[in-house]
């Protein structure tokens, strides 16, 4: 969706209104190249929106990099970089959101109070190589690390900008000829040999950041770009003022050949001796309470401002804030929390104490046969949920529980032996299987009540799976057991095509329930993937295929579709093996998609990453039909039913697409509770049952809503 403009005359009917699905409150900062406003998510959540300049947005070749800035920063997570949660580079006027955070940048606090002390130093190096790290091992080089790109968080620096980085494979090819960077930080190779940058170039921004750190000037100091680019290639540094401590790793870093420069790890490894706590009052000013507001704050991923500032009492709706921004950016923590959803009603009790869990009745709302319960079953965490006998059988740690599917009231609970939950349970051989994680044993439920029919133990290290009425127990050696779900006996036991354990994967709709069995060689160069009869164990077929691939799902005239992922976990294709007739279909993604979950229905791929981005893609043209970028850090596997494709996000919401034109037709509100910080891992799916689609949250909530009518949710 493209920023909406104000009407009217003047400079400010070009301020958008909106950016995608955020309201724009006020304009931060403005740059060269684009300006960042404060915004609004629909839940109420603060994120900085950086909008680019109408002239660039026609521009093709800025768009290029705009794109690649995007699907770099999302590539790039870790405690010390900033994550992206929302971007439209296709939009008329391209946008990119973070998440707002206050905190000055290196160059604002060097500024504001002078070179750093050693102990800072030292902190602040750590911090930086360890981003390094993170951005170096997704395959990302960020040309472009200077003080105004590091943001001095609560939690500690934050890398930011990446408005130049390119993968370390790129062929962008519009940048030939052409010097990107900021000169008192480019490494001697971004004058000399420009497309040929690797990873060590950072290396040798740090070394010149911590310079300006510790001495409030760069180790190439000159008025003139020109000076500093002779100084950077032919010169020696200048490192005066650098504190003994450090000095030696600085000057390794600004070594003139890249191979002489230490890696990152390298780095954290002499500077082990660093304190793990970060410290981040050495850095974060106090917050001053008064009609003000709190203390000032500058800006991460555009362009900076360099004076500092205060909030007004209230933020003006529309209109400049100040002469300098905010900072944006920052991991999913609790103070992630607080900002966002601070003002949401019914959530009173998320600062205080936690409020003790009461089994109540479920809310229904009879018009629509909607309903919410908290069924107060024990564990934590988003409970696993899924659809069978009748029921909705859901799961937590420690504890798997059924609720009647028309009206969410607790039908039983059991307490079990498990530690963590990553799916829900099944139902094998007409009985309920709670242990679908493996550990120490096996157990069949009774569907009606929850009580024990049997049970089974397991040897350690064993991993579960269930296709149809059979649980397939494999070690490591390579050995598979099928197991009777009915009764807890062994069918059979064998060993399968390959080498190592191999890892079962299973899916509604599969040719005669086949289950699927994979193993990726140890260069990722391919993966063997065997179809196995879960009755009997035998083989139907085995086939070698080129790439990584993991299977997401199979469709009932044999065909098996698997994402195609990079050594980050990225995906890069789509590919349909079938195995009537041999052949292998290859669609390449658009781009390389972090943490991607994908479905299918007939032709057409959906695929979730993180960061949000939703693509439909046909397989049989090679075609992406539609492109939407979400308010969706983290999703579930998207469901498709109908018309529509379902998922859920971290923050407990469930948002619908039309399938067709991918449009968002509707969403939930988010349902954090008291250990939402924790939220990190890939959120349970949807579970559409009749007219109804059901979900969980994180405060252990889960409801049910109207499926027919989004819009209303």
């Amino acid at each position: 969706m493209a920023p909406q403009r104000k009407t009217g005359a003047g400079a400010e009917a070009e301020l958008p209104e909106h950016a995608g699905h955020y309201r724009l409150e006020s304009c931060l900062g403005s740059g060269g190249m684009g300006v960042v406003h404060l915004a609004r998510s629909t839940s109420g959540m603060k994120v900085a929106v950086k909008v680019v300049h109408a002239e660039f947005a026609r521009d093709p070749e800025f768009r290029g990099r705009f794109r690649q800035e995007v699907a770099a920063a999302r590539r790039v997570s870790g405690a010390f970089t900033a994550s992206v949660v929302d971007a439209d580079p296709e939009a008329e006027r391209p946008w990119m959101a973070t998440l707002f955070i206050p905190g000055p940048t290196l160059s604002e606090q060097v500024k504001r109070k002078g070179p750093m002390a050693p102990e800072q130093l030292r902190r602040l190096m750590a911090g930086l190589a360890e981003a390094l790290r993170d951005i170096h091992r997704v395959g990302v080089v960020h040309r472009d690390l200077k003080p105004s790109n590091v943001l001095l968080a609560e939690d500690g620096p934050k890398v930011i900008d990446f408005g130049i980085s390119r993968p370390k494979d790129s062929e962008l090819r519009t940048e030939t000829g052409k010097l990107i960077g900021t000169p008192p930080f480019m490494a001697p190779e971004q004058f000399r040999r420009p497309r040929e940058v690797g990873p060590a170039a950072d290396v040798f921004a740090l070394g010149s950041v911590m310079v300006h750190a510790a001495t409030g000037r760069g180790p190439f100091d000159s008025d003139s770009p020109y000076v500093v680019a002779y100084q950077v290639v032919h010169d020696e540094p200048d490192l005066t003022g650098v504190p003994e401590g450090i000095a030696p790793l600085v000057r390794r870093c600004l070594a003139k050949e890249p191979a002489d420069r230490p890696t990152p790890d390298e780095l954290m490894r002499d500077l082990r001796s660093v304190a793990a706590s970060y410290d981040t009052q050495a850095f974060i000013p106090a917050q001053r309470r008064s009609e003000e507001g709190p203390a000032p704050a500058v800006p991460g991923g555009a362009e900076r401002a360099g004076r500092a500032w205060r909030w007004p009492g209230r933020i003006p709706r529309r209109g400049r804030v100040g002469p300098a921004a905010a900072a944006v950016g920052l991991a999913l923590t609790g103070a992630l929390v607080s900002a966002a959803l601070g003002g949401l009603p019914g959530l009173s009790g998320w600062f205080g104490e936690d409020a003790p869990e009461k089994e109540s009745a479920p809310a229904l709302t009879a018009a629509s046969g909607s309903w919410t319960a908290h069924p107060a079953v024990g564990g934590s965490g988003m409970p696993q949920c899924a659809y069978d006998a009748g029921k909705l059988l859901c799961a937590r740690p420690g504890v798997v529980f059924a609720l009647s599917a028309p009206d969410g009231r607790l039908l039983w609970r059991r307490s079990v032996g498990t530690r963590s939950t990553s799916g829900p349970p099944v139902v094998s051989g007409g009985l309920v299987q709670p242990y679908t994680d493996g550990g120490p044993r096996l157990a069949g439920l009774d569907p009606a009540t929850g009580e024990d029919v049997w049970q089974r133990r397991l040897p350690t290290g064993t991993t579960v799976r269930y296709a149809g009425g059979t649980a397939l127990l494999a070690r490591a050696d390579g050995t598979v057991t099928g197991v009777d779900g009915a009764t807890g006996a062994t069918r059979w036991r064998r060993a399968l095509p390959g080498q190592g354990m191999p890892s079962f994967v299973t899916f509604p709709g599969a040719a005669e329930g086949t289950a699927y069995a994979t193993r990726t060689s140890a260069d990722g160069a391919s993966t063997q993937v065997s179809a196995v009869d879960p009755r009997t164990g035998r083989v139907r077929w085995d086939v070698r295929l080129r790439g990584w691939l993991k299977p997401f799902a199979a469709q009932g005239d044999g065909s098996v579709f698997f994402l195609a992922v990079d050594s980050g976990y990225g995906a890069e294709e789509i590919v349909r093996y079938t195995p009537g007739s041999g052949a292998t279909r290859r669609v390449a993604l658009p781009a390389v998609l972090d943490g991607a979950h994908a479905t299918v229905r007939g032709d057409v791929v959906y695929v979730l990453a993180t960061g949000g981005s939703l693509d439909a893609v046909d397989v049989a043209s090679g075609r992406r039909l539609w492109h939407l970028e979400t308010s969706v850090s983290r999703g579930s596997l998207p469901v498709v039913r109908g018309e529509r494709v379902y998922f859920t996000a971290s923050d407990g919401r469930l948002l619908a697409v039309d399938a067709r034109g991918g449009r968002l037709i509707g969403q939930t509100p988010a349902r954090l509770g008291a250990n939402s910080a924790q939220v990190m891992s890939t959120p349970p799916a949807p579970v559409p049952v009749g007219d109804r689609v059901c979900a969980t949250a994180p405060d252990g909530t889960v409801f049910a809503v109207d499926g027919r009518s989004p819009a209303a949710w």
